[in-house]
């Protein structure tokens, strides 16, 4: 790999860790100030208005097959993803559930391989492990009874949120990314405010502080942060943007040491190494973006072959 292409994976890296950095802020900013007991309002008051702040940027409607793919992809990364996530914190220690999460890198990895065709470098799967091993140490393990059904469900989650990395990557073409996350929010909103209407019922009351707290999730832990997110998976191999995920988990230990006052203990210390670590030896090399020619395009140039 040449300077500039290390330089350019680097960049595209730190990029990429604005997401995860800022959903493990989240954990804190929810616990904190965040009613724990309107989990799904909380998704939908996060999700629904980053849509719309992104899409009066975008002013852009879906054209094509970005309309069943925006639906699709809105299930996968949001709306169905969140209430599975809601599920498996109903019935798994966090721990536990963090765990199972921390299995992104493989996932991404093993469905890059095959819908893809990119087959993870051993590097990637080095700093995979490294970096799961890591999660395990700063999330511990439950020694609680593991309900089989919470299990499942957090595995469905798993695997949904990298199948719909995986199909965003697939379907890139010339579509801005901050008009396909714009549509993917809105669509993904609007289903979260459903499920927790039907569920949760009224919306909770919220003091000044926790409409501020709302306003950071929205705005930069999810507008921002998807941003970011798609913008790497545009840019970098799965396995890589899989690894740079797990600052997720290590940002949340973080915050809880140096704002809440949380004890970090060497088995921790020993975990955010391990991640860091892993992320260094993980990366890749930029992937070069090549938009799909795709039914949009066709039918835009016929419109304006008709002119």
């Amino acid at each position: 790999m040449s300077s500039m292409e290390a330089s350019s994976t680097l960049r595209w890296i730190m990029i990429t860790a604005v997401a995860p950095v800022s959903w493990g802020a989240t954990y804190w900013v929810t616990r904190e100030y965040l009613p724990a007991e309107s989990p799904l309002w909380g998704a939908a008051v996060r999700a629904l208005p980053a849509g719309l702040l992104l899409l009066a940027v975008a002013r852009r409607r879906p054209t094509g097959a970005w309309w069943w793919r925006a639906a699709v992809l809105d299930a996968l990364n949001f709306g169905g993803f969140f209430v599975l996530v809601y599920v498996a914190a109903q019935l798994l220690p966090t721990s536990l559930a963090a765990s199972v999460m921390a299995l992104a890198p493989v996932t991404l990895a093993g469905l890059g391989w095959m819908l893809l065709g990119q087959r993870p470098t051993g590097a990637a799967v080095l700093g995979a492990s490294l970096g799961i091993i890591g999660v395990v140490l700063v999330v511990g393990l439950s020694t609680t009874k593991v309900d089989p059904r919470g299990v499942a469900v957090s595995l469905s989650a798993l695997l949904m949120s990298s199948l719909g990395a995986i199909l965003t990557t697939r379907w890139r073409d010339d579509t801005p990314v901050v008009t396909s996350t714009a549509w993917q929010l809105t669509a993904g909103g609007a289903m979260l405010i459903l499920a927790a209407v039907c569920v949760e019922g009224a919306p909770p009351a919220v003091a000044a502080p926790g409409v501020v707290a709302y306003t950071f999730v929205a705005v930069v832990a999810t507008a921002a942060a998807f941003l970011c997110w798609f913008a790497g998976l545009r840019h970098l191999a799965p396995a890589t943007v899989g690894t740079v995920g797990l600052l997720n988990p290590v940002t949340g230990i973080a915050l809880g040491t140096l704002i809440a006052g949380e004890t970090l203990t060497n088995a921790q210390a020993i975990g955010v190494a391990l991640v860091l670590i892993g992320i260094a030896v993980g990366r890749g090399r930029v992937v070069a973006h090549r938009p799909q020619r795709g039914r949009a395009p066709r039918e835009r140039a016929r419109r304006e072959a008709t002119c």
